[in-house]
């Protein structure tokens, strides 16, 4: 047995240890639940036990996913001849690798019918998250090659994001470093995260072309490419206590936005790595794409305006989601939910149309403590019918909120907001959400708490008009929203025969097919998409 099937073996033990032990926790809070009715009841039982029966399922396959290949002949399609491969390389988080996933399929699928290129693409994950997305459908010239468990667990990590990141530039270099040097066929382009700061130079020291991949708007890229504006106009270091209402009306392309509502890395939350953030963003002149995960209709003068200063070519790819498998209708064949996931859309199928207010705070940050309680109870006052995925809060939250709707820890997003009785999105406003909820044409209540959430709020609310502001205070300030104000809001929010029910309804219908014909054959993302597949090739030939 080689030094790598051993360590292999000892992680897949180690791994299933830990997933056995939690199921064994799982079966326990299923005996002592005591939910409203049977919905509710199954929801939190079957799906709370989702992640280990995902790793009991599919450890079987880690050996096979894991398995360095050492041969062109050991990647699908191997009666053909691989000219290009790609190797993509994310943030090993789930806001950065469910973009980068979708662009590896994009890529990947987009460039299936044309016969002049042969592309391969590899997309680096340590070994947990493979554990996580492995077995997740996929065009057969995509697959994973892993990195170990260097960086701290995906599972509770949100407490301390910048200690995250911090940790995963220092650990990952190495073990990336090794990888790209033994992959076959070499690699020929690497598309990296812009937030890991060194991937530019690993790529210009190997002689491989290197794509940037921005993960959150062209809006927030431009502030940051611009950051030594808002330093000569005195808003940074600013205290938002006397300068927050005034306004940044002097960045290139981008709409005036108060000092408030820019990303909260510039004056709390994330401020201690804003250097990490610009030192990436000052090496990308040395890479030779930026990919920005935007439909151009829609920040089309920011766009303009990057374009028109960045000396490398800058493609509008975006919506980095998963929207090949609900787009032709709400749940196509292919695309079921999981047997262990049916009861969720059972219970949305007998609910009205547009009646329903789909709940999600995000992945990794939320609301204290007290302001989750004021939400829950004046969801429950409201009388709204509701579906909240709300991690590890779920089982609290479900007693809380009562028996107009139901509250699971994970769903597939995407798949819940096409669902025709969702009426409305209660978000944290994480770039990816974001479009999720543009692509499904639903209006959206923000209460962002972290980063780019604030300004993807203020986005929505006054540039789109999709949108109502619940989340009081400045920046990152936190002002209890009361039950009552929620429970008014929500009302107010999901009374579909009201004018203004009406009115921002239809602005999001329109906000919604400008998205998706960009990604259509012909649209401006779709032509981005092909036009940086050309550029892969062409670059290969003359570089």
């Amino acid at each position: 047995m080689d030094d790598w099937e051993k360590e292999l073996e000892d992680t897949e033990d180690i791994v299933l240890a830990h997933e056995v032990d939690r199921f064994s926790n799982f079966n326990y809070m299923r005996e002592n639940i005591s939910a409203p009715n049977q919905y509710q009841k199954a929801t939190l039982c079957v799906c709370r036990l989702l992640p280990a029966l995902f790793f009991l399922s599919s450890a079987s396959e880690l050996r096979t996913l894991q398995s360095p290949p050492s041969h062109p002949m050991d990647f699908p399609n191997s009666s053909q001849t691989i000219t290009h491969h790609v190797v993509a390389l994310p943030i090993p988080s789930r806001g950065h690798i469910n973009p980068m996933m979708c662009l590896c399929n994009s890529l990947a699928s987009l460039n299936a019918a044309d016969s002049n290129i042969n592309l391969l693409v590899t997309l680096i994950v340590t070994e947990e998250w493979l554990g996580f997305i492995g077995s997740d459908p996929k065009p057969d010239n995509v697959v994973f090659a892993t990195i170990p468990n260097v960086i701290p667990s995906e599972i509770g990590r949100g407490a301390d994001s910048p200690s995250f990141y911090e940790t995963v530039l220092r650990k990952i270099r190495a073990p990336v470093e090794d990888l790209l040097d033994r992959l076959e066929p070499p690699v020929t382009a690497l598309i990296a995260d812009t937030h890991i700061v060194w991937s530019v130079e690993i790529g210009n020291l190997r002689n491989i072309p290197v794509a940037s991949l921005w993960t959150m708007s062209a809006s927030v890229y431009s502030v940051f490419h611009f950051f030594d504006l808002l330093v000569q106009h005195r808003h940074f270091p600013v205290n938002l206590a006397e300068r927050g209402e005034e306004h940044v009306d002097y960045i290139p392309g981008l709409p005036s936005t108060r000092v408030a509502d820019l990303p909260t890395c510039f004056y709390g939350k994330g401020i201690n790595v804003l250097d990490r953030i610009l030192e990436a963003i000052s090496s990308l002149p040395k890479a030779r794409w930026l990919l920005l995960p935007s439909v151009y209709e829609l920040e089309a003068q920011v766009i303009d305006a990057l374009r028109e200063k960045l000396s490398i070519p800058v493609y509008h790819i975006g919506p980095l989601i998963p929207h090949f498998k609900v787009e032709a209708q709400t749940r196509p064949i292919e695309c079921q939910p999981k047997s262990n996931e049916s009861h969720c859309f059972d219970w949305l199928d007998k609910q009205p149309r547009g009646s329903v207010l789909y709940m999600s705070q995000g992945s990794l940050h939320s609301a204290s403590k007290a302001q989750m309680e004021e939400i829950a109870r004046g969801l429950r006052e409201s009388g709204v019918r509701f579906f909240w995925a709300a991690r590890a809060e779920a089982l609290d939250l479900q007693e809380k909120c009562g028996e107009m709707g139901i509250v699971v820890p994970w769903c597939d997003q995407l798949r819940v907001l096409c669902h025709s009785c969702i009426g409305g999105f209660w978000s944290h406003c994480g770039w990816n959400s974001t479009s999720e909820a543009v692509f499904a044409g639903l209006p959206m209540l923000t209460f962002s708490i972290y980063w780019d959430q604030v300004p993807n709020s203020k986005m929505i609310v006054e540039d789109w008009k999709i949108g109502w502001k619940v989340k009081k205070g400045v920046g990152e300030e936190e002002i209890l929203v009361t039950r009552e104000e929620i429970k008014g809001i929500v009302k107010r929010f999901m009374d579909l025969e009201s004018e203004e029910g009406k009115d921002i309804r239809r602005q999001a219908r329109r906000i919604q097919d400008i998205c998706r014909q960009a990604l259509r054959k012909g649209g401006s993302s779709y032509f981005n998409i092909k036009a940086f597949i050309s550029d892969l090739s062409s670059c290969e030939k003359h570089c």
